[in-house]
């Protein structure tokens, strides 16, 4: 059963719920679907992924429902912040990195490139002062305004990463939990990776990428 369900969930694209998953196998509680899938995604993340190279770009976002009384892009409330950074081919992605962060400090963003991006690289953010640092952290800081020119995206493939995620996030599995939300992200990032596709690729029809759901397991 074990063979089936790594099958499952290493070709099944655009990935696969454990509701899904239960299904395929028979299985009659939802809950050993779920901590089955959960080992699956747990094992097919590379330990050590060669970091990101060449030209990046680089950004922060949230996940999470509308909450009221909010203001300003970056206040979290009960969200998750999440980091994104991509490689720049040409006028399409390569590969993608995402990492869950505490907060948007210069401190949390400097560690987030530097877990995920090769010293030395040409690193494409906004225009946000926790990104001040990365030239002394041995990175080619190229930061872009904020004031971006009508039509045109100030970071394109982060933003298209992002609103790929947000789709596959809501249509294959609905809602995530932030305890296990960094085993959803690297399963998306393994996807992307095996279809060639990260950030190249407009959401599926009928697939939206509105607010992802995060609640507690």
């Amino acid at each position: 059963m074990w063979f089936w369900a790594a099958y499952l969930v290493a070709t099944h694209h655009p990935g696969i719920s454990a509701v899904q998953l239960q299904r395929q196998l028979g299985i009659s509680r939802h809950e050993t679907a779920w901590m089955m899938l959960h080992k699956l995604r747990r094992a097919m993340v590379a330990p050590e992924r060669e970091p990101l190279k060449g030209e990046i770009e680089a950004d922060e976002f949230f996940l999470g429902g509308f909450e009221e009384g909010l203001k300003g892009g970056r206040q979290r409330g009960r969200k998750t912040l999440v980091g994104v950074a991509v490689e720049v081919r040409g006028r399409g992605s390569g590969r993608l990195r995402l990492e869950v962060l505490t907060d948007a400090s210069g401190d949390s963003m400097g560690a987030f490139v530097s877990s995920t991006t090769t010293k030395g690289a040409m690193v494409h953010t906004d225009g946000w002062p926790s990104y001040n640092g990365l030239t002394k952290l041995g990175y080619d800081h190229r930061p872009r305004s904020q004031r971006a020119e009508p039509g045109e995206q100030l970071l394109p493939r982060a933003h298209r990463a992002v609103s790929n995620l947000k789709a596959w996030l809501h249509g294959t599995h609905r809602w995530a939990s932030p305890e296990h939300l960094p085993a959803y992200l690297d399963e998306f990032v393994r996807h992307e990776a095996l279809s060639d596709r990260v950030g190249c690729k407009a959401p599926p029809p009928g697939r939206r990428s509105g607010p992802v759901k995060l609640r507690a397991a």
